[in-house]
C-alpha cells in the first residue's frame, strides 16, 4: 500500500488543496484548518448550514492565505496578528486571533452571511478528546482529530453503491491510502506512513457535508442515504478512520504505508 492522495483545507469548510507533499507538526499537516470562519457569536460556521462555503478556494502561497471567490481574492498573512477572541468548535472553546475587518467584509459578502475569519496561534493548544486519545495529542480547527485516513477501496465501495465516481472532496480527508481493501483503515490501531506512525482513534461519523456538491456549492440529499444503507451501525454512519501521529517530518505522495497492528 502507499500514500496516494494529501489534501490540507487551510481554512476550515472552505476548499480543500491536494498537495504532492507536506509537513506534520503536532497538529497534524502544516496549514490544515489554522484558519476558520465564524460568526459574530465566535462559533465555527461550516457547510452543514453554508453549503457554498465549498466554492471559495484556500490556498497558501508564498508566507500567504489566499481565498478566492469567483473573480475576488483575500491576502492574509500566516501569521496575521489581532485581537484574541474565544471561538467555538463543537464544545471546545479556544482562543484565537481575529484577523481583522477587511476578511470579515470579503467573507460576509461571499457567503451572504456575517462571517469573520480566525487563525489559532502557535500558543493555543486544543487538547483532543481524552476518550479518544493521550494526553498531548493536539488538534487544529478540524472537528476533534488532526488526521481523517481514508482507503481507496472504500471509495471504492462507495462508487459500487452509488452508480458513479464517489468525489473524494465530499469526504474531506487528509489522507488517501492506495492498495487499501475496503474499510481496511477501519481496523488499523497502530501503522506508518513514511515517518510518521499514526494510530486509529475512531471511526469517523458522517453528516450532511458529504451531500455537498464541491463544484457548485449546493446540497443535495443522497450520498449520506447511501452511505447508510452499508456503514450505518449504532445510528451512526460512518466513513474514514479519525487518528492522531507521533513525531513530525513529511509525508509524500507515494511513500510505503505498513500497518503495525491489525
Amino acid at each position: 500500500m502507499r500514500l496516494g492522495q494529501i489534501w490540507i483545507h487551510p481554512v476550515k469548510s472552505l476548499a480543500g488543496v491536494r498537495v504532492d507533499a507536506a509537513d506534520v507538526d503536532d497538529r497534524g499537516l502544516a496549514h490544515d484548518r489554522r484558519f476558520m470562519v465564524v460568526g459574530p457569536d465566535g462559533r465555527f460556521l461550516t457547510q452543514r448550514t453554508i453549503p457554498r462555503m465549498v466554492s471559495l478556494g484556500a490556498h497558501i502561497e508564498a508566507g500567504e492565505l489566499r481565498v478566492t471567490h469567483r473573480e475576488s481574492s483575500l491576502s492574509v498573512s500566516l501569521d496575521a496578528e489581532g485581537p484574541a477572541r474565544e471561538v467555538t468548535v463543537w464544545q471546545d472553546v479556544v482562543s484565537a486571533l481575529d484577523v481583522g475587518d477587511e476578511a470579515a467584509r470579503f467573507l460576509t459578502d461571499a457567503l451572504g452571511a456575517p462571517a469573520r475569519l480566525v487563525r489559532m496561534p502557535r500558543e493555543v493548544r486544543r487538547q483532543v478528546d481524552l476518550a479518544h486519545a493521550r494526553e498531548g495529542d493536539l488538534v487544529s480547527f478540524a472537528d476533534g482529530f488532526p488526521f481523517l485516513v481514508v482507503g481507496d477501496g472504500s471509495l471504492g465501495a462507495m462508487s459500487a453503491e452509488l452508480g458513479e465516481e464517489a468525489d473524494v472532496r465530499r469526504f474531506r480527508p487528509n489522507l488517501v491510502i492506495d492498495g487499501a481493501p475496503a474499510f481496511a483503515e477501519d481496523e488499523w490501531p497502530r501503522f506508518r506512513i513514511g515517518p510518521i506512525t499514526f494510530h486509529g482513534s475512531k471511526a469517523c461519523g458522517r453528516c450532511s457535508i458529504v451531500d455537498v456538491d464541491p463544484d457548485r456549492g449546493l446540497a443535495a440529499k443522497g450520498h449520506l442515504s447511501t452511505l447508510a444503507r452499508f456503514r450505518k451501525r449504532g445510528g451512526e454512519v460512518y466513513f474514514g478512520q479519525n487518528c492522531v501521529h507521533d513525531g513530525t517530518g513529511t509525508l509524500r505522495v507515494g511513500d510505503a504505508v505498513e500497518v503495525l497492528e491489525a
